[in-house]
Order: C-alpha cells, then sequence, then structure tokens
C-alpha cells in the first residue's frame, strides 16, 4: 500500500493540532485518495494582524493602508512573519494581492467607489516544519463623501500615452453639467510631494476637455492618479478619480522607412525601421498585412505576421498579386499588460509597378565583346512583383561592378521569352540590388 510522499507528512505533522484538519485525515487507511497537494494551513493559533487603518493623504486616491503586527509575534522567532495584503474597489472582481512584511502601504483607488482592504498574517519556518501557515483575514473599508449627482460627472474619459512622451487625456461634460462649468485635472503619482493640476487643457468653446501632460517619465510604472472635478455657479458636480499605469497606455507613432522588394526567387522582403519618439525599441511588436487588388470593393487586408522584428520574408508560391503591404506596432508583452496599436504605415503600388526604395533582380547576359574583354553588355529581367520589364545591363568586369537602368517597361509573361543565351558566358548570371 502507498503512502503520502515526505513532503505532505510534514504537512500534517506541522498542523497536527489544528482544528482545520479533522483527525480522521491522518489515517493511513485514507491517505490514498489524498493525492492533490496541501500547500498551506490555516492554524487558529496564528492570530491575524490587528488595527488595520484607511487613511486619505488628499493624493487623488492613494490611500494609506496600515496596521499593526499579531500581539503574539514574539513567540515565533523561529518563523518567518510575513502578511498577505489584497485591495480592491466595491464592484471589482479580483483582488490585487501583495505579499510583504511591510505593515503600510500606498495603493491606488477609484474614490468614487468604496475602498476594500484585507490582510492575514503567514507564518513558515522551524516552528511550523518549513511549511506556511496562515491566520484568519481582517477587513476595512473606506469612502469618501461624494457631492453631486453621479450623472454630473465627466463623460467617456479617456487617456493615450504617445510615444513614451506625453499623455492626452480628454472627456466629455457630465449630462447633468450646467453651462459655463468649469473642470480641472489635478494629479499624483509617487514622487511628487502633492497633487498638481494641469497647466495645458484642451478646450471646446471655452470648456475644458482635456489636459497634455509632459515630462512623466517619473511616473511609468507607478500608480498615477488622475482627479477630473468640475465647478459650476449653484451646482455641485461630482469629482471623477481613476489610476492609470502609463505603460499600459502607450501608443506608438507608425513604423518609419518601409521598405518593400522582391527577391529573384520571387520572395517578398518587408522592412521597416522603429518608430520615433521615446519609445523603447525593445517594447514593440508589429503586425503586418497583405492586401490583394485593393481597388475591389471586396479586397480584404489579411494578417501574415506579428513579431518583434523588423523584416519579414513571405513566399510567393502561390503566385498572388499583392497590391499593399502595411506594419503597425504596439508595445509588447513583455513591457505592458496591454496597450494601443499605433496607425499604419502603408505602402501600395500603382499599375503593378512598386513604390518601394529597392528592387531586386536576375539579369541574362548575352556578351558583346569589343576589342578587350574590359565590359559587357546586356539585358536583364526584372521579376519584382510580376513586372515582367526589360532594363539594359551593363557590367564591368575589372571593376567586378554592375548596373541596371530602367528601360520604358514592357509587361510581358511571368517568365523572360526568346533570349538567345547559347553562346557561354565568360561569368555566370548575376543578381543584385537596384
Amino acid at each position: 500500500m502507498a503512502f503520502l510522499d515526505e513532503p505532505l507528512i510534514h504537512f500534517f505533522s506541522s498542523c497536527r493540532s489544528s482544528s482545520a484538519i479533522p483527525a480522521a485525515l491522518l489515517s493511513p487507511t485514507l491517505l490514498i485518495p489524498l493525492l492533490e497537494p496541501l500547500h498551506v494551513c490555516q492554524d487558529p493559533g496564528v492570530a491575524p494582524p490587528e488595527d488595520l487603518q484607511i487613511t486619505d493623504p488628499g493624493l487623488l486616491g492613494s490611500l494609506d493602508i496600515e496596521w499593526k503586527p499579531p500581539p503574539n509575534v514574539q513567540t515565533f522567532s523561529e518563523c518567518t512573519v510575513k502578511y498577505r495584503f489584497e485591495y480592491r474597489n466595491a464592484g471589482d472582481r479580483d483582488w490585487k494581492v501583495i505579499f510583504t512584511r511591510k505593515l503600510k502601504f500606498r495603493v491606488g483607488f477609484d474614490l468614487s467607489r468604496t475602498a476594500e482592504v484585507k490582510v492575514q498574517t503567514l507564518l513558515e519556518g522551524r516552528c511550523t516544519d518549513d511549511v506556511e501557515v496562515q491566520s484568519d483575514w481582517i477587513y476595512a473599508t473606506f469612502q469618501v463623501p461624494l457631492q453631486g449627482k453621479l450623472e454630473s460627472e465627466v463623460q467617456n474619459f479617456h487617456c493615450v500615452y504617445h510615444d513614451w512622451e506625453y499623455l492626452k487625456c480628454t472627456w466629455q461634460p457630465g449630462l447633468l453639467a450646467p453651462r459655463g462649468v468649469h473642470y480641472g485635472l489635478y494629479y499624483w503619482y509617487e514622487g511628487l510631494g502633492h497633487a498638481v493640476q494641469c497647466d495645458d487643457y484642451i478646450q471646446d468653446h471655452d470648456i475644458n476637455i482635456g489636459c497634455i501632460l509632459q515630462n512623466l517619465s517619473q511616473a511609468e510604472y507607478k500608480d498615477l492618479s488622475i482627479c477630473v472635478n468640475g465647478s459650476a455657479a449653484a451646482t455641485l458636480l461630482q469629482p471623477l478619480y481613476v489610476t492609470l499605469r502609463l505603460h499600459n497606455l502607450a501608443k506608438p507613432s507608425p513604423p518609419k522607412q518601409l521598405v518593400v522588394s522582391m527577391s529573384a526567387s520571387e520572395e517578398l522582403h518587408v522592412a521597416w525601421g522603429p518608430p520615433g519618439g521615446e519609445t523603447p525599441p525593445q517594447c514593440l511588436e508589429y503586425e503586418v498585412q497583405l492586401a490583394e487588388d485593393l481597388e475591389e470593393a471586396k479586397a480584404a487586408w489579411a494578417s501574415v505576421s506579428t513579431q518583434m522584428e523588423t523584416a519579414l520574408t513571405i513566399s510567393r508560391a502561390n503566385q498572388s498579386r499583392i497590391s499593399c503591404v502595411r506594419v503597425r506596432g504596439r508595445t509588447n508583452i513583455f513591457c505592458a499588460d496591454q496597450g494601443f496599436w499605433s496607425e499604419w504605415t502603408q505602402e501600395c503600388f500603382s499599375g503593378m509597378e512598386p513604390k518601394v526604395a529597392s528592387i531586386s533582380f536576375t539579369s541574362f547576359i548575352k556578351p558583346v565583346w569589343d576589342q578587350a574583354p574590359m565590359a559587357a553588355m546586356g539585358i536583364c529581367w526584372c521579376p519584382a512583383l510580376e513586372l515582367g520589364s526589360w532594363f539594359s545591363y551593363s557590367v564591368n568586369l575589372l571593376q567586378h561592378s554592375h548596373s541596371c537602368s530602367f528601360a520604358s517597361p514592357v509587361h510581358l509573361a511571368s517568365e523572360p521569352q526568346n533570349i538567345n543565351a547559347s553562346a557561354p558566358a565568360p561569368f555566370p548570371a548575376v543578381q543584385g540590388q537596384l
């Protein structure tokens, strides 16, 4: 008969005195069904923290949470005492969790809703046979007295962190906001001594409907607390409180220098550069899309790649006729939980002639010899994007260089025709960049 492995037996021995585990579970005859690992033990001998308090320092939703250690903490000298601190706003499904040895935290809340916090003691060490033991929870809530009706609060509040350089927030007046209302935006993050008012408002008919905040690099990866309140004669307006994370609001500029080219093997090469601004290049991912016959009503874009590299090669085995390529970027999962896509950088081809910075070509050379083999002349075929055009070609044999210049394009079939290249050439066909 198989028994539980040693770590689980240690679990039972460390919690043997706990009423949380019935004595019947310690019977060897019941060990077989208990195959799922048990990680912690709730022991009534471990007291929860005491005197949990929430205070408002006037920082627009950043509240101070403080508690005292359990009264019997000194008796656990051979164990590590930690705390599990969780917080959320009323109505949120998930709690935010922090494991800490500290007794005080400052965290952000939406003050238009009740703030909820809870803390428990975690004990682990020799006194528990190295098994984590938990206390009961203690709870506290906080609610600021709100003024005005809910419909007087600003609507459609939206913020975007452009190029990691400036934050643009916009809103619309509340449904019950009277004429002549005046709105103000205030913000705070850790490192500021007090809340600061916006000094660059966006206005519509002399009403503030937005704000632009510069120089926020010190607020990145921190809670940014914002309050938008309003004032009007003889009317109370409800303020809006939000807590933002800038990296989750980032929107880069479109990628730069999009270059599309076709190789001799009819592979489509797409390359681009990262956007400007302060967006960290290592924090970007890109989406590449292709379109065929964009002028037709049923034309659709198809995504072919989402990647962090700035180049892509696409096989043209199906010989589809691509008319446009576009690329956009956003912050990747290594730097943010979410983010906004940039606008597209797009390159289209007019009349099947590519608007690109470079075109790959393959040459088929029939040498024309002069008195000395100093140079050769010929013609070359350009398959780039199914162009089927002929161009003049020259090769300098001494300098090992070659060039291909555009002549009047003659659209032919997908392969070069009637090329008399039976005479052996002193060098192979050449490939290069135009």
